[in-house]
């Protein structure tokens, strides 16, 4: 993994403005700036990881406290009830596009499919 800085340690380190919803001792949750659903929160390990896989090989612990930190974000944003969507982008075919592992909640509307649709 590159030395280099990724957005999400910027956005992090307060150095580039975010609107933050919800903050641990191990992870940051903002909003993100291209919402997908009426509800669209990233939430970011403060320790970079490039992707969920090698998080969850590396870290299992960290890999929990973003999904309870993603649940924590549903209950805040009103949507743990009515439903909500974790997605983890991995690579590039995929979308992932800042190779700093987060996930992404969606909710607050009805989600349509996602991938490719069965022929």
């Amino acid at each position: 993994m590159s030395d280099a800085e990724t957005l999400f340690e910027r956005i992090i380190a307060g150095e580039i403005p975010s609107e933050k919803v919800y903050e641990t001792e191990t992870t940051f949750a903002f909003r993100d700036i291209q919402p997908q659903a009426r509800v669209h929160v990233l939430v970011v390990p403060k320790k970079r990881y490039r992707n969920v896989a090698e998080l969850a090989a590396a870290d299992p612990q960290l890999l929990s406290d973003v999904l309870t930190t993603a649940a924590k974000v549903a209950e805040l944003e009103g949507i743990a009830e009515s439903g909500y969507r974790v997605v983890f982008n991995t690579e590039s075919d995929a979308g992932q596009t800042v190779f700093h592992v987060h996930a992404h909640v969606l909710g607050g509307e009805q989600l349509g499919f996602f991938g490719r649709l069965a022929k």
